[in-house]
């Protein structure tokens, strides 16, 4: 008995689909680690949407952005997107932080005429040619009552505890924290 080339097709298709389909994807998340606790600061802080350089706004991990050439991890991804988790992340560093300040983010449900707006462009945040994990942001602070506005350049570098992406995420969890102990500071100004 022959098969048609149609009924060959059909017969092929969920063969071909089941060696193409890749394993579930592990899935990361940035916690955020507890900092100092600063007097002060503005009663009510509304954190701007993250700025998110474009190579980084994947839901897979970029490894490294060395040499010309991006390393992305097709099977490890962020759990969220990744601005939304790094705002997530850094209102509740700031909150524990700052905890006579009422932070929230932009995108979410909580709307209040802020005394402070926060804005936070991630430029980098992968790792380096040596290995290192590099966070590479600005922000600026614009004050209302009084007017006036405060901007800053950072640039953190953290060793992985081990050469995986759980060890890049681990360190980027201790980069996110550390960025958040300047911007607090910020806040402070």
């Amino acid at each position: 008995m022959f098969l048609g080339r149609r009924q060959l097709v059909r017969l092929a298709l969920p063969a071909f689909a089941a060696a193409c389909s890749s394993p579930d994807p592990v899935l990361y998340s940035i916690p955020m680690k507890p900092g100092p606790v600063l007097n002060g600061g503005p009663k009510v802080v509304q954190l701007r949407d993250i700025g998110l350089a474009g190579y980084l706004d994947r839901k897979q991990i970029v490894r490294s952005s060395e040499a010309y050439r991006l390393g992305v991890m097709s099977n490890d991804w962020w759990g969220e997107s990744l601005a939304t988790m790094l705002s997530r992340v850094i209102v509740l560093g700031l909150s524990q932080r700052l905890p006579s300040s009422r932070i929230y983010a932009e995108g979410g449900a909580i709307s209040a005429d802020p005394n402070a707006v926060l804005a936070v462009n991630i430029q980098r945040l992968d790792l380096d040619a040596s290995g290192e994990l590099e966070l590479q942001s600005q922000a600026a602070v614009e004050f209302n009552r009084p007017t006036r506005s405060t901007a800053r350049s950072f640039r953190i570098v953290k060793h992985p505890p081990t050469p995986d992406v759980a060890g890049q995420v681990a360190a980027a969890s201790e980069a996110v924290a550390e960025l958040t102990d300047g911007l607090a500071v910020m806040l402070q100004s």
